[in-house]
């Protein structure tokens, strides 16, 4: 599928939610529109910050029109560090970046690459771009939507929506090398779609203080609607487990959002749709905890209206509350910016703008950041003064 067709396939969906009226607050400013040209256009994932920079991927423009890596400031001036052309180097790339302790940027583009099944590739401080590794559209996986994580060793993991043993996806390691100027080594550490173990991996994965990786499939599982898995290693390889099956009821279904942990390693997650309504939700947030060997699944809180007005991206956990980003809810059904509190009892949603699809941007398929001072950036998809989406500040 090319990177047209699937943006449309995601607008196809927004589109067709219905979302609930919300309060607005002012407290968003435009800081950057992306004009469609050099600078790029469509940013799906969000931002990477490193003090005051934020780093980022347009999914589409730059001289080809097939994406770019920028660095911005907070004021929203922007740098671009590469420009993707479609060949060798990728094309789309829809995910967040990772940094090492040199300040190296990762990613990953959805298409590109030898066989146009994406790749994984590393960005210097200078904008000097490298592919780490050509996904063959096999057994090794295909069309990477999600970006990466990256252990002490500086080895990365992700996931392919497509490809490996059964077609439905992958969790990979790409090892660093043992020698300068070496070779990345990629290992398919998990193929999806075998049996009931979940399929189609929008979201990446993450890390706990052990070792373990956890992460969401958009499908398959029990019920189809998706798993939250756990991957554990072992000195026989790496082992997945389902930690929950969605049932598009009550608890949500189809997640494309990742996972978070809390200091007490708990995760946190989003689903798109389900929830209050059951199959007609809007979505759910929620937690799993972990006590003497088990997990208990807990919905936080169930949004209104229908289909993927849930989080998209992974959700901000910051001293006791939750922010994320909707796609299509609100008083205008482009997207909203919300904050949860926990209570000790319940989890109080309050919304911290609600966009008006126009010029402050249309669809927030965003991460979301915040500074040392507490303040929230994210992008949109679409709108603002060119259409091509923008990049915004929250004051919460």
């Amino acid at each position: 599928m090319t990177a047209k067709a699937r943006r449309a396939l995601v607008l196809a969906l927004l589109l067709g939610a219905v979302a609930a009226p919300l309060a607005r607050a002012q407290t968003f400013t435009v800081i950057h529109n992306f004009t469609g040209g050099r600078d790029g256009a469509n940013p799906l994932a969000g931002f990477l910050i490193d003090g005051t920079t934020l780093y980022g991927t347009a999914s589409s423009g730059g001289s080809s029109g097939l994406g770019v890596v920028f660095a911005m400031n907070e004021s929203g001036e922007e740098t671009v560090l590469h420009e993707f052309t479609g060949g060798t180097d990728g094309a789309s790339p829809e995910g967040l970046l990772v940094m090492d302790n040199a300040g190296n940027l990762y990613g990953t583009t959805t298409l590109g690459g030898v066989s146009d099944a994406g790749t994984v590739f590393k960005v210097t401080s200078q904008g000097t771009e490298t592919v780490l590794y050509s996904f063959k559209g096999k057994a090794d996986g295909a069309n990477p939507v999600a970006g990466l994580a990256i252990d002490k060793a500086g080895n990365l993991y992700g996931t392919t929506t497509k490809g490996g043993s059964s077609k439905d996806g992958t969790v990979f390691e790409l090892a660093i090398p043992t020698v300068k100027g070496g070779e990345w080594t990629e290992e398919v550490l998990h193929s999806f779609g075998a049996e009931k173990d979940g399929a189609i991996p929008v979201a990446g994965v993450t890390f706990d203080a052990s070792g373990n990786l956890y992460g969401t499939t958009s499908a398959g599982g029990t019920y189809g609607y998706g798993t939250v898995f756990q991957m554990t290693p072992s000195s026989s390889g790496w082992r997945e487990s389902v930690l929950h099956d969605f049932e598009l009821l009550s608890d949500g279904g189809v997640p494309y959002a990742g996972l978070v942990l809390d200091s007490e390693g708990d995760l946190y997650g989003a689903a798109t749709d389900g929830g209050a309504g059951g199959a007609n939700g809007g979505g759910t947030v929620f937690e799993l905890t972990h006590a003497n060997g088990d997990w208990t699944f807990t919905v936080l809180y169930r949004l209104s209206g229908w289909g993927i007005s849930g989080s998209y991206r992974n959700l901000l956990l910051v001293s006791g509350k939750i922010y994320a980003s909707t796609h299509c809810d609100g008083t205008n059904n482009a997207g909203t910016v919300y904050e949860l509190t926990d209570s000790g009892t319940t989890w109080t949603y309050k919304p911290l703008y609600v966009l008006n699809g126009n010029s402050d941007g249309l669809y927030s398929i965003s991460n979301l950041v915040a500074d040392s001072q507490g303040n929230l950036y994210g992008t949109t998809l679409e709108g603002g003064a060119n259409g091509s989406g923008v990049a915004f500040k929250v004051t919460p």
